[in-house]
C-alpha cells in the first residue's frame, strides 16, 4: 500500500509539472499590433517567448504571400527585418512559436507610406507685374495620395486647397500637384508663397505628417523708355569718332546692348556698355545703329542711323595689267594707293580661287608674292583698298609660260651606214602645249616638224617630243643636226621664245668582208706548223679577236692580233676557229675548221673474261685505238686457208658457246689516212673431260659444290654480259668502222 502511494504521488507530481509548465509558455510580438512604416526605410518586427528554453519560431503573411523579409532566430527571440521596406511588405504577419506540444501565435499588421520630401514650387515664368503666372505645388513619391491634403497660401492667405479621394487602384508612388493662375502686381515683391502637404498616417491615431516649403515673390518689371544721345552728330566725315550713349527703364535694371543692323536684317552685337564710342570711322559704318535694354522679362530698343561721308583717293597696281610668268619662278605684285592715309588691303582672284601666295602690307602699299609661282596662279588678281567708307578696287592678270631649256637631241643607237636610226627631238617642260612647235633640220633643210594644238586645254609641264627615222650614208658624215623649239605666244612678252640644239653626224660602218685564212691547209699532219690569218673592214677600223670553239659552243679567246700561229701541232689543236671583226656598229664573224691528222697508235686488243676458256663459255674479242679520230677498226681471225674478217661492232666481236674450232689468232688492224697499226692475240679453247664409270665421294663433294657455284657463275656471266652490253661491243659488221 505504502508503494501504491508513492507512485499515485509521483504521478501527481509529473502532472503538476506539466500544468505549471504549459501554463508559463507565452509570446509576445513587438510592436504590439500594428506598425505604419515608410517606403524604402528598415523596419524589424520581434517575437519573443517566456516560459520555453528552446522554442522554435516560424513566420508568415496572413494571405500566405512571400515574406519579403528576412528572419534571424537567437534563443528565445525571432525577429522579421524589412530593408527596405516595400509594396510587398503591406501585410498582416503571423508569428508561430512552439515549444514541445504546445504552440503560440501572434499577429502584427504593417501598414506602409511615402512621403519623403517636401513639396516643390514651380513658376510658368518670372512674375511681371500685369500679366497672369500659374503656380504649381508639387508633392512627389506618395503613398497613398487618397490621404493626401494639399494648400497653397500667399501671405498666409489660402489661394487653393485640394485633396485626393478617389480609391486607390494600383500600389505605386505618386506624385500630385495643384496648380493656382493669379497676377501679381508690385506689392506682391517679398510676400511669401507656401506650399504645405499633409498625409493621413494612420486614422485609428490620427497621426498626420505635415511637410511644406516657402518661397519669396520676385515681381519685375520690363525694359522701357529706352532712350539714345549722339555726339558731335549722325553725319561723320571719313576718319572721325562718334559716341553713343543709351539708357533704359525696368526691374531688374536692364542691360544696355549695341548692335549694328547688317543687310539681311540681323543684328551684329557690337558692346554691352551703355556707351558705344566708335573712331576713324569709315564708309563702310554707315548703317543703322540698334540699342536695347534687355532683362529676364523682356527687352526694348532704340535705332539711330549714322551717315560716314567718303574721301576720294586713287589706286595703282604694278607691274600692268597683264605680267608674263615662267614656272617656277618668283612674281611680286605690288598695289598702292594714295589719297588715303590708312588704307586697308585686300587680295583675290577672279574667280575666288586660293590666292597661293604671301601678302604684305605696309603703309600705302601692299605685295603679293608669288614664288614659286605655278598653275594655281594663272589667274587675273584683284586689289581691293578700303579708304574710310570708299572702296576701290584694280586687277592684274598673271599669264603662265615654261621654256626653261634647250632641246634635247636623242638617237635611238649609233648611226651606222644602211641601218635605220630614230632621232628624237624632246622639249623638256612646255606650258602652254597648244603654242608649241619643233622642228627637225638636216643643215638648213627641214626632215620633220610638228605642233600641238591638240593639247590646248592641257595646265601641266609636259614633256614633248617630234620623232623620225632615216636611214644614214657615210655621205652625212660632217652634217649637222638641229632641233629647233618655237614657244609662239606673241602677245606675252618673255624671252627666249625660240630654243634649239645642234649635234653633228658621224656615221659608222659596222665590220664587214671577214675573212679567215688558214696556211699552209686546213687539213695537216700531227707536228707541222700553221697560220691563221683573220681580216675584216669597217668605220672605225674592227678590232680583230681570234677564238677557239669549244664543246659547249662558247668561244676562247687566243689573240687579238690579225694572224695567230700554232708550231709544232697536236691532235687537240683540232677545232673550229672564229675570227671577229669588231667596233662599235656592230660585229662581223668568220669561222673555219683546223683538222690535225693522227697516226693509229695506243691499240689494245684483249679477249674477255680470258684468252683461255672452255668449250661452250662465252668470250668477247674487243679492239680499242686511243683517241685518234676519223680510224677504222678491222678484226680478222688467222687461218691456214687465209684471213676471215669478223663481223665486229665499234671494234667487239661476241662469240658465244665456244667451240673448239674458235680457238686460234685473232688480228685488229687499225689505220687512217696517215698509216695503221696491227695487234693479235691468241685464244685458247679446252675442250670438255670424258665421263667416268666410278662415283666417289670426293666427286659427291664436288657435284653439291657445283650445284652452289654454278648458279654464282651463271649470275656473274649475266651480269658480265650485261657489261658487255653497255660498255663493250656485240656482233657487227666486219666492215671498215669510225671511233
Amino acid at each position: 500500500m505504502p508503494g501504491k502511494m508513492v507512485v499515485i504521488f509521483g504521478a501527481l507530481n509529473v502532472l503538476w509539472m506539466v500544468f505549471v509548465a504549459s501554463q508559463a509558455f507565452k509570446i509576445e510580438i513587438f510592436p504590439e499590433s500594428k506598425i505604419v512604416a515608410q517606403i524604402g526605410a528598415s523596419v524589424s518586427l520581434t517575437c519573443s517567448t517566456t516560459g520555453c528554453e528552446s522554442p522554435s519560431f516560424s513566420w508568415r503573411t496572413q494571405i500566405d504571400s512571400p515574406l519579403n523579409a528576412k528572419v534571424r532566430n537567437e534563443g528565445t527571440t525571432s525577429t522579421l527585418t524589412m530593408d527596405p521596406v516595400s509594396f510587398e511588405n503591406e501585410h498582416s504577419y503571423l508569428c508561430t512559436a512552439t515549444c514541445g506540444s504546445g504552440k503560440e501565435e501572434k499577429g502584427i499588421e504593417v501598414q506602409i507610406y511615402s512621403f519623403p520630401k517636401d513639396p516643390e514650387i514651380y513658376l510658368s515664368g518670372p512674375l511681371e507685374a500685369g500679366k497672369p503666372v500659374t503656380v504649381t505645388c508639387l508633392v512627389p513619391d506618395v503613398y497613398p495620395f487618397d490621404r493626401l491634403e494639399m494648400d497653397l497660401l500667399k501671405d498666409n492667405q489660402n489661394l487653393k486647397s485640394q485633396n485626393f479621394l478617389e480609391p486607390t487602384e494600383k500600389k505605386s508612388l505618386e506624385t500630385k500637384s495643384l496648380e493656382v493662375t493669379f497676377i501679381p502686381t508690385n506689392e506682391d515683391t517679398g510676400k511669401a508663397l507656401v506650399c504645405r502637404a499633409k498625409l493621413l498616417i494612420d486614422e485609428i491615431e490620427i497621426q498626420f505628417e505635415e511637410k511644406e516649403t516657402t518661397e519669396k515673390l520676385q515681381v519685375y518689371i520690363a525694359p522701357r523708355n529706352t532712350m539714345i544721345s549722339v555726339n558731335p552728330s549722325t553725319r561723320l566725315q571719313e576718319g572721325g569718332s562718334v559716341t553713343m550713349t543709351c539708357s533704359s527703364e525696368g526691374l531688374p535694371a536692364p542691360q544696355i546692348l549695341w548692335s549694328k543692323k547688317l543687310d539681311n536684317r540681323n543684328l551684329q552685337l557690337l558692346s554691352e556698355n551703355a556707351t558705344l564710342t566708335l573712331i576713324a570711322m569709315r564708309m563702310e559704318d554707315s548703317g543703322i545703329y540698334v540699342c536695347e535694354g534687355v532683362n529676364m522679362i523682356g527687352r526694348n530698343r532704340k535705332e539711330v542711323e549714322l551717315i560716314v561721308q567718303e574721301k576720294p583717293f586713287t589706286v595703282e597696281i604694278s607691274p600692268g595689267p597683264k605680267i608674263a610668268a615662267q614656272v617656277g619662278d618668283s612674281v611680286v605684285l605690288t598695289c598702292g594707293a594714295t589719297g588715303c592715309e590708312s588704307p586697308s588691303f585686300s587680295w583675290r582672284t577672279q574667280i575666288d580661287s586660293p590666292l597661293s601666295g604671301k601678302v604684305s602690307s605696309e603703309g600705302t602699299t601692299s605685295t603679293l608674292t608669288l614664288n614659286p609661282v605655278s598653275f594655281e596662279n594663272e589667274h587675273s588678281y584683284l586689289c581691293t583698298v578700303t579708304c574710310g567708307h570708299k572702296k576701290l578696287e584694280k586687277g592684274i592678270k598673271v599669264d603662265l609660260y615654261s621654256f626653261p631649256r634647250d632641246p634635247e637631241i636623242e638617237t635611238s643607237g649609233l648611226l651606222v651606214d644602211g641601218n635605220p636610226v630614230t632621232i628624237s627631238c624632246k622639249v623638256p617642260h612646255v606650258y602652254p602645249l597648244d603654242r608649241l612647235e619643233i622642228e627637225l633640220l638636216k643643215g638648213e633643210s627641214v626632215m620633220k616638224s610638228k605642233n600641238f594644238l591638240e593639247d590646248m586645254h592641257k595646265k601641266s609641264l609636259e614633256t614633248k617630243s617630234l620623232e623620225m627615222t632615216f636611214i644614214p650614208t657615210t655621205e652625212d658624215t660632217g652634217k649637222v643636226l638641229v632641233c629647233q623649239a618655237k614657244l609662239n605666244i606673241d602677245e606675252m612678252e618673255f624671252e627666249p621664245k625660240q630654243r634649239q640644239s645642234t649635234q653633228t653626224f658621224y656615221v659608222n660602218v659596222a665590220p664587214r668582208n671577214t675573212t679567215i685564212l688558214v696556211s699552209p691547209s686546213f687539213t695537216v699532219k700531227e707536228g707541222s706548223s700553221v697560220n691563221i690569218t683573220c681580216s675584216s673592214n669597217g668605220l672605225p677600223a674592227p678590232k680583230i679577236l681570234l677564238s677557239r670553239q669549244l664543246n659547249n659552243g662558247d668561244l676562247q679567246p687566243l689573240s687579238e692580233n690579225t694572224t695567230l700561229t700554232l708550231i709544232s701541232t697536236k691532235m687537240e689543236d683540232s677545232g673550229i676557229y672564229v675570227c671577229e671583226g669588231i667596233n662599235q656598229a656592230g660585229v662581223s664573224r668568220k669561222e673555219v675548221e683546223l683538222v690535225i691528222q693522227v697516226a693509229p697508235k695506243d691499240i689494245k686488243l684483249i679477249a674477255f673474261p680470258s684468252e683461255s676458256v672452255k668449250e661452250g663459255e662465252t668470250v668477247i674479242i674487243s679492239c680499242t685505238c686511243g683517241n685518234v679520230p676519223k680510224t677504222w677498226i678491222i678484226l680478222k681471225k688467222k687461218e691456214e686457208t687465209g684471213d676471215t674478217v669478223l663481223k665486229s661492232t665499234d671494234g667487239a666481236y661476241t662469240i658465244h658457246k665456244a667451240q673448239l674450232e674458235d680457238a686460234g689468232v685473232y688480228e685488229c688492224e687499225s689505220k687512217n689516212e696517215v698509216g695503221l697499226q696491227l695487234r693479235s692475240i691468241t685464244l685458247d679453247v679446252k675442250g670438255r673431260e670424258s665421263n667416268k664409270d666410278y662415283f666417289s665421294p670426293e666427286l659427291l663433294m664436288l657435284y653439291c659444290a657445283s650445284s652452289l657455284i654454278i648458279p654464282a657463275i651463271g649470275m656473274i656471266i649475266y651480269f658480265a654480259r650485261k657489261a658487255n652490253m653497255k660498255g663493250s661491243y656485240s656482233l657487227v659488221e666486219a666492215q671498215k668502222s669510225k671511233v
